[in-house]
């Protein structure tokens, strides 16, 4: 949820300045400079809040993330209070960060089924600040409006295909649902990065018990026949680490079982 209400801001900043845009309200190039910047500040938010995806430190990494756009902005705050009329001077530092943020987004999906859809994201957002990245010009360009418009249906051509995607697709074949599914979900949802993690932390838990399953990125991959003693314990392991990135109601929409977990020490 923080992710997309991220994503909202950013859609909600980037309609609202093509509307002054169109109304003809940002004819001053500095300003217009110093708005796009702070749009774009808000664009890379709903990737990196999902970095901090983990509950319940999910809640406090918001303001990490808001931080981080704050400190994106900044140049554009100083050319409209400090030196009203000039550009935004976002230096060297600054502009390979922007590209290393946009490809962290893009690489923390390119592997999954969500693909094809940051790659959508990750080029609108390119084009949408351009005038910021390596070796680029702040200055306005002649075809501006064009790109600016191509670099916005990019990104919502990204939001579409996700969506259909989520509502068309299949849940994969799997002989172990319960655990591939959400995984499955999971890693389209959040992106590799927890997927690996969550997937390192089963197979810690499965090679210290013994079972004869490894959890892998595209899913379980049992050794031996996919029934056996180990299954339960390790339906019911998967939910525990799945716990802290969804809950219960989320992880049974998207195929988990009934197993019952376990209760733990305090009888819960």
């Amino acid at each position: 949820m923080p992710a997309a209400l991220w994503a909202l801001a950013a859609a909600a900043a980037l309609a609202a300045e093509t509307g002054c845009r169109a109304a003809g309200g940002l004819a001053d190039p500095a300003t217009a400079a110093a708005v796009r910047l702070a749009v774009g500040a808000l664009g890379v938010c709903p990737a990196m809040s999902l970095l901090g995806a983990k509950r319940p430190q999910h809640g406090v990494w918001q303001f990490i993330v808001a931080a981080l756009a704050v400190v994106i902005a900044l140049p554009a705050a100083a050319s409209t209070f400090v030196r009203p009329g000039t550009m935004p001077d976002v230096g060297v530092l600054g502009r390979w960060f922007l590209v290393g943020l946009v490809a962290v987004g893009w690489m923390n999906f390119a592997a999954t089924r969500r693909g094809v859809a940051a790659t959508l994201v990750a080029s609108g957002q390119a084009l949408l600040i351009r005038h910021y990245l390596p070796f680029a010009s702040s200055a306005p360009d002649p075809g501006a409006a064009w790109l600016d418009a191509t670099g916005a249906c990019l990104v919502a051509a990204g939001a579409v295909v996700a969506a259909a995607q989520t509502v068309l697709e299949r849940p994969p074949a799997s002989v172990v649902p319960e655990i591939d599914r959400p995984f499955a979900a999971l890693r389209d949802t959040l992106g590799a990065a927890w997927a690996l993690r969550l997937v390192e932390r089963f197979n810690a838990v499965a090679s210290e018990r013994g079972w004869p399953c490894r959890l892998g990125f595209r899913g379980l991959e049992p050794a031996t026949a996919a029934d056996g003693p180990w299954r339960p314990a390790a339906d019911r392991a998967f939910r525990a680490l799945a716990r802290r990135f969804a809950t219960a109601d989320w992880l049974r929409r998207h195929g988990e079982s009934d197993v019952p977990m376990a209760p733990t020490a305090d009888g819960r």
